[in-house]
């Protein structure tokens, strides 16, 4: 009975303190996504409302870059907790049925507005301003794209860089994205390369 007793206990310390939950569909999900009709032009009047981001997250079943993310990037409590505080995050499926009705009001099913966006990696984030035009496609509005899986300290970086809006800063700056991201890995001197 010790034992058994020994090898639960010692089982139970080899655990993650937090474990990624699966969804019925197969994807990862997190706290800060939000589950909406993926009317995109009312999910950007939503995260106005809110004073948040709209992000677009795709991701696919079995996705070991996007298990990764789960596993080492947002189970971090403080990034976790940005992130809710900050965007309003839509998940949408690479390979998904579900239909989804881009800004420019057209209406495809998840999979086909991942090929109309070129979305061919998972995950890919696709950060979006608070305006969009009429007649304009979410990815001609992005802002920034994220595609692949980074650490925390490229993560936090560029959910910073897109919050602070610092894509609009360039030309005064001189500053893009992998010069300010950089600069951070400096500014944080804790040896790391992220």
């Amino acid at each position: 009975m010790k034992a058994w007793i020994g090898a639960a206990v010692a089982a139970c310390m080899a655990l993650p303190v937090w474990a990624a939950q699966l969804g019925d569909d197969g994807l990862y999900k997190e706290p800060f996504m939000r589950n909406t009709f993926k009317d995109l032009r009312e999910d950007l009047d939503e995260a106005n409302a809110e004073g948040k981001r709209l992000v677009l997250m795709f991701e696919q079943n079995g996705c070991v870059y996007c298990h990764q993310m789960h596993e080492e990037v947002y189970s971090d409590p403080k990034i976790s907790q940005f992130i809710q505080d900050n965007f309003f995050v839509v998940q949408l499926n690479l390979h998904g049925d579900t239909e989804v009705i881009d800004l420019d009001g057209e209406a495809l099913s998840e999979k086909q507005m991942a090929r109309k966006w070129r979305v061919l990696f998972t995950p890919s984030v696709v950060f979006l301003p608070e305006e969009v035009p009429e007649g304009e496609s979410a990815v001609t509005a992005a802002v920034a794209v994220m595609p692949g899986a980074f650490g925390k300290g490229t993560t936090t970086d560029m959910f910073t860089w897109v919050l602070e809006k610092r894509y609009e800063m360039q030309e005064e700056t001189g500053e893009d994205f992998q010069r300010y991201h950089a600069r951070r890995i400096q500014e944080r001197s804790n040896g790391s390369t992220d």
